[in-house]
């Protein structure tokens, strides 16, 4: 499986338009993310976005659960609607408490964080877990199902 996110300026950096609306610039708009290769088998995806930095504690800036096995991508900007992440899936509440996608707010002078965004594929067309669910209980449920996992880091800094 292979992972794409093609707002990374030079492959590589988050635009600031995807950091949170706290950072000068930040629109909190949620990257567009594709991948490919999938296995067979897979009946549906999980796509998480994790600050991979020592002072970010492995922050949760976006989990969705329940992506249809049809699914390919998520456009920009997709977090909280709809009709652009697909009737059945669900965006678990973040590390800032919200349900959806919390876009970077490093702390200033902190260097560059890496976030690493992650597409597994399924075996179960579901997972049982609701809004609340923390990251640990859904990395949890997944764990017996990955058939595989792709990712792609981006990083960004203030």
């Amino acid at each position: 499986m292979k992972v794409f996110c093609t707002a990374l300026l030079s492959g590589k950096f988050f635009p600031t338009r995807c950091a949170h609306r706290r950072v000068k610039g930040g629109e909190n708009l949620s990257p567009p993310v594709a991948w490919t290769d999938v296995p067979a088998g897979t009946q549906s995806f999980v796509l998480t976005i994790f600050d991979r930095h020592p002072v970010a504690h492995n922050w949760l800036h976006w989990c969705i659960i329940n992506l249809p096995a049809s699914m390919r991508e998520l456009t920009e900007g997709a977090s909280g609607v709809r009709e652009r992440i697909s009737e059945g899936s669900l965006e678990i509440r973040n590390s800032y408490g919200d349900a959806g996608y919390g876009g970077p707010n490093p702390p200033r002078h902190s260097g560059p964080h890496n976030y690493e965004i992650t597409v597994y594929a399924l075996s179960t067309p579901s997972l049982p877990l609701g809004p609340l669910a923390s990251s640990e209980e859904c990395l949890d449920a997944i764990k017996r199902h990955v058939l595989a996992r792709a990712s792609v880091v981006g990083v960004f800094e203030q």
